[in-house]
């Protein structure tokens, strides 16, 4: 059941990871080429303005409206985020159980990796506030300030999953020779 659990995020996950690219690479332009993450990291309201005007229509490539898509992409997150979060947390606790010596640390990531899903939360709101024209040096900062913290996590618990997914293949594999 574990299992399919997991298989079950992880596809989630990745149908998700798919919308967000497909969703997002309007976003990547001369002023944003790194697309939504420009506006995640904007930590000032002079960033978030370069970064809302080169989306405006006036200023967008064919005068697409960027601001829009924007939003839009950042509503699909709100998904994406239920996905991957339960994915690295259902992995991470489903490591720990196979791996007696990390498990601690398999937990702790797990429950990290649920904190970096509602980072991701107070990070698109701050996104949508500012998207909707809203530019305050504070609401740059705590999103930026979430954004970062979120990324950490994240990683921390994908490099576990990908450590402890190693070794517990290997035991595997070295019980079957």
């Amino acid at each position: 059941m574990k299992k399919n659990r997991l298989l079950l995020l992880f596809a989630g996950t990745l149908v998700m990871m798919v919308v967000m690219m497909r969703t997002g690479s309007v976003l990547k332009t001369a002023a944003t080429p790194k697309g939504i993450l420009n506006l995640e990291f904007a930590y000032d309201t002079t960033a978030t303005r370069v970064i809302t005007t080169a989306w405006s229509p006036s200023a967008a490539p064919g005068g697409q409206d960027l601001i829009t898509a924007a939003e839009r992409n950042t509503w699909y997150d709100f998904g994406f985020l239920f996905f991957y979060a339960l994915f690295l947390c259902n992995a991470c606790y489903f490591l720990a159980a196979q791996l007696r010596g990390s498990a601690r640390v398999g937990r702790l990531l797990g429950r990290g990796a649920l904190v970096a899903g509602g980072l991701d939360i107070l990070e698109n709101i701050g996104m949508l506030l500012t998207l909707d024209g809203t530019h305050q040096n504070y609401i740059a900062i705590a999103t930026t300030f979430f954004a970062s913290i979120k990324w950490m996590l994240a990683l921390l618990a994908l490099l576990y999953i990908l450590v402890a997914g190693a070794m517990v293949l290997y035991k595997k594999l070295s019980r079957k020779a």
